[in-house]
Protein backbone atom coordinates (compact mmCIF):
# COMPACT_ATOMS: atom_id res chain seq x y z
CA UNK A 1 0.00 0.00 0.00
CA UNK A 2 2.73 2.41 0.76
CA UNK A 3 4.68 1.77 -2.13
CA UNK A 4 1.35 2.28 -4.34
CA UNK A 5 1.01 5.82 -2.80
CA UNK A 6 4.75 6.32 -2.73
CA UNK A 7 4.78 5.88 -7.04
CA UNK A 8 1.50 7.91 -7.30
CA UNK A 9 3.14 10.55 -5.25
CA UNK A 10 6.12 10.90 -7.59
CA UNK A 11 4.19 10.38 -10.40
CA UNK A 12 1.81 13.68 -9.91
CA UNK A 13 4.12 15.89 -8.26
CA UNK A 14 4.21 18.10 -5.66
CA UNK A 15 0.78 20.26 -6.26
CA UNK A 16 -0.30 23.51 -4.90
CA UNK A 17 -3.57 24.84 -4.08
CA UNK A 18 -5.24 28.37 -4.89
CA UNK A 19 -7.96 29.54 -3.62
CA UNK A 20 -8.70 32.68 -5.67
CA UNK A 21 -10.68 35.28 -3.80
CA UNK A 22 -14.43 34.83 -5.22
CA UNK A 23 -14.29 31.47 -3.85
CA UNK A 24 -14.70 33.14 -0.42
CA UNK A 25 -17.15 35.28 -1.40
CA UNK A 26 -19.00 32.29 -3.18
CA UNK A 27 -18.80 30.62 0.15
CA UNK A 28 -20.07 33.52 2.06
CA UNK A 29 -23.34 33.54 -0.68
CA UNK A 30 -24.22 29.94 -0.56
CA UNK A 31 -24.31 30.59 3.47
CA UNK A 32 -26.57 33.17 3.56
CA UNK A 33 -28.41 31.59 1.12
CA UNK A 34 -28.79 28.39 2.89
CA UNK A 35 -29.55 30.68 6.15
CA UNK A 36 -32.33 32.38 4.46
CA UNK A 37 -33.93 29.15 2.56
CA UNK A 38 -34.16 28.25 5.75
CA UNK A 39 -36.13 30.56 7.45
CA UNK A 40 -38.76 30.77 4.52
CA UNK A 41 -39.42 27.24 4.70
CA UNK A 42 -39.59 27.61 8.46
CA UNK A 43 -42.34 30.12 7.92
CA UNK A 44 -43.91 28.52 5.35
CA UNK A 45 -44.15 25.36 7.27
CA UNK A 46 -44.38 26.67 11.23
CA UNK A 47 -47.73 25.29 11.97
CA UNK A 48 -47.22 21.81 10.80
CA UNK A 49 -43.71 22.16 12.67
CA UNK A 50 -45.57 23.14 16.08
CA UNK A 51 -48.18 20.30 15.40
CA UNK A 52 -45.30 17.92 15.84
CA UNK A 53 -44.68 19.21 18.81
CA UNK A 54 -48.15 18.49 20.49
CA UNK A 55 -49.17 22.34 20.39
CA UNK A 56 -52.79 22.20 19.51
CA UNK A 57 -53.51 25.84 20.47
CA UNK A 58 -54.04 27.26 16.95
CA UNK A 59 -56.53 24.59 16.41
CA UNK A 60 -58.77 25.47 19.04
CA UNK A 61 -58.26 29.28 17.92
CA UNK A 62 -59.49 28.20 14.72
CA UNK A 63 -62.27 26.34 16.34
CA UNK A 64 -63.54 29.23 18.51
CA UNK A 65 -63.51 31.72 15.45
CA UNK A 66 -65.21 29.05 13.52
CA UNK A 67 -68.24 28.96 16.45
CA UNK A 68 -68.57 32.95 16.43
CA UNK A 69 -69.67 32.52 13.47
CA UNK A 70 -72.44 30.44 14.00
CA UNK A 71 -74.80 31.94 16.33
CA UNK A 72 -78.50 31.98 15.50
CA UNK A 73 -80.27 35.49 16.17
CA UNK A 74 -83.74 33.71 15.97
Amino acid sequence: MFAIAHILFSILGKRTAYLDPGSGSFLLQLLVASLLGLGVAVKVYWNKIRGLFGDKSTGQQENDEDDEDDIDLS
